[in-house]
């Protein structure tokens, strides 16, 4: 891993929840982090320096990837080591695909989370794919299921790098992340 002066903000989720896509939709820029439909695509910790500013990190998917099991259990232990070892690391975003809600394999990254004391706010994706009767009762299911986590910043995030919703609000929770930690 880079060394690093800069502080971190990392996105976790898994595989095909849209890190990726979210990050470009976040910077504006289409083809800064590589996107595909094939789950797994992202095999390492992806850093990108923004401006000297701020040091994103794209995490590899959990849970299921179009990869050997083995290779996949290695990506799920460096990305555990990262989030457990990194001292600029801010906050972890955790995404998760909103037509699906947080799946077994959300709730142990948020174990993890927890248990490493790292500070994480959760971002469904895919809003736009989901109808809006529906969206409500989503949300409180995961507000539900993130109540008593020690290290959830309260909030969920509500995305879709497609149509843009949510992106301006998410930008906001990074900035005022930053310019408390600065």
């Amino acid at each position: 891993m880079p060394p690093s002066d800069l502080p971190e903000i990392a996105f976790a989720g898994r595989s095909n929840a849209g890190k990726s896509s979210l990050i470009n939709a976040l910077t504006g820029r289409h083809h800064l982090a590589r996107t595909s439909r094939t789950p797994g695509r992202t095999q390492e910790l992806i850093f990108f320096e923004l401006g000297g500013e701020v040091m994103l990190v794209d995490m590899p998917g959990y849970g299921y990837a179009a990869a050997p099991v083995e290779t996949v259990k290695t990506w799920s232990e460096f990305a555990r080591d990262y989030v457990r070892g990194r001292p600029r690391l801010q906050r972890v975003y955790v995404l998760a695909d909103a037509r699906h809600g947080l799946k077994p394999a959300d709730l142990s990254m948020l174990d993890i989370l927890d248990k490493a004391a790292v500070s994480y706010q959760l971002v469904l994706t895919k809003v736009d794919e989901v109808s809006a009767k529906d969206q409500p009762a989503r949300l409180a299911d995961v507000q539900s299921a993130l109540a008593r986590r020690p290290a959830a910043y309260p909030g969920v995030v509500l995305t879709s790098s497609r149509t843009g919703a949510g992106l301006p609000e998410l930008r906001a929770a990074v900035a005022k992340l930053l310019a408390e930690r600065a």
